[in-house]
C-alpha cells in the first residue's frame, strides 16, 4: 500500500494582515505553518497504515525551498518519505495550475512506486477553495470523494476502501475502488503527539526536491502564472459587525419598529 499525502505550507492565518495597497495575503507578516487540515491528512495515512499492517505514506508538496519544513513536519507526523517540487516555473499558480503541477509530480512518483491512495486536506486555510485535491484526481482519472471523516475499513485483496463523508443533512456511507483520492475534515482524527524517534528522524531527514526538468511531457503554458486563469480583484479584511438594536416601548410599539427595521433591510439588499 503505498499512500501519498499532499500537503501546503501556509501562513498563519490567525496572525497575517492583509497589505492594503495591494489588496493581497502579506505573507511575511505571519509565520509559515504545515496546513492543518493537511496534518490531520497525514496523521489518516498514518492510521490507515496501522490498520493496513503494512504501506509507505509518501507525502508531496509545492512550494519555495522553505516548503521543505513542511514535509519535516509530516515526517514527525509519521510519514516515511517527501517530495518537494520547488521552481519559479511554479510561481503564481492558482488552484488549476497547482492541480496540474502535482498531478504531473504524481505521474512521476506513480513509476517509482505505484500510488493506491491519495489524501489532501479538505482546503487550504490561505485559499479556502478545496479545489486543488478533486482537480488532482480530475487529472489523474480517479474517483473524488470529499469532506471524509472516517475510513472505516480496506480490503486489500478487491482494492476496496469504505468512508464515511459528511454532507449537510448528515453523512453518506460510500464503498470505492482504489486508486482514489480523499479530501479529509478536521473532524476524521485528532494530531497524535509525535514520538522522539519521529522527531530525530524528521530534524535529519532531506527531502527529495524536483524541478520542472525533473518531471515529463510538461506543458509548460499550464503552469504558473500563465496557467492560472483566475485573478482576485480584491481582497480586504471584513467589517466587525454592528450590535444589536434594542426595542424599546411596548409590544405593539415593538412590532412597528421591527418592521421599520426589516423594511430598511430589504431595501439595502434589493438596492
Amino acid at each position: 500500500m503505498h499512500i501519498v499525502v499532499c500537503v501546503k505550507q501556509v501562513p498563519d492565518t490567525k496572525i497575517i494582515k492583509i497589505n492594503p495597497k495591494t489588496n493581497t495575503l502579506d505573507r511575511r507578516s505571519a509565520p509559515a505553518i504545515l496546513n492543518p487540515y493537511d496534518a490531520h491528512a497525514v496523521q489518516e495515512a498514518v492510521r490507515i497504515k496501522e490498520m493496513i499492517g503494512e504501506g509507505t505514506i509518501s507525502v508531496l508538496s509545492m512550494g519555495p525551498p522553505q516548503a521543505t519544513a513542511v514535509i519535516k513536519k509530516s515526517i514527525e507526523i509519521g510519514a516515511d518519505k517527501g517530495y518537494l517540487i520547488s521552481d519559479r516555473a511554479f510561481a503564481g499558480a492558482d488552484t488549476l495550475a497547482t492541480s496540474y503541477a502535482l498531478s504531473k509530480a504524481l505521474e512521476r512518483m506513480t513509476k517509482e512506486e505505484p500510488i493506491d491512495l491519495i489524501i489532501c486536506g479538505l482546503h487550504a486555510i490561505d485559499g479556502d477553495t478545496g479545489q486543488v485535491g478533486p482537480g488532482i484526481a480530475r487529472r489523474m482519472d480517479i474517483p473524488p470523494i470529499t469532506n471524509v471523516i472516517e475510513v472505516s475499513s480496506f480490503n486489500t485483496s478487491d482494492k476496496k476502501v469504505r468512508l464515511k463523508r459528511k454532507i449537510a443533512n448528515g453523512h453518506q456511507l460510500i464503498e470505492s475502488q482504489y486508486p482514489c483520492l480523499l479530501t479529509v475534515a478536521k473532524e476524521i482524527n485528532d494530531i497524535e503527539y509525535s514520538p522522539m524517534t519521529n522527531m530525530i528522524k524528521a530534524a535529519r531527514y532531506e527531502p527529495i526536491i524536483w524541478t520542472v526538468n525533473d518531471l515529463e511531457n510538461v506543458d509548460r503554458p499550464q503552469l504558473g502564472l500563465k496557467g492560472s486563469p483566475t485573478i482576485v480583484g480584491k481582497m480586504f479584511t471584513p467589517p466587525k459587525p454592528e450590535g444589536g438594536k434594542r426595542l424599546e416601548g411596548n409590544a405593539d410599539e415593538q412590532v412597528k419598529q421591527l418592521i421599520s427595521l426589516l423594511e430598511d433591510k430589504k431595501e439595502l439588499l434589493l438596492g
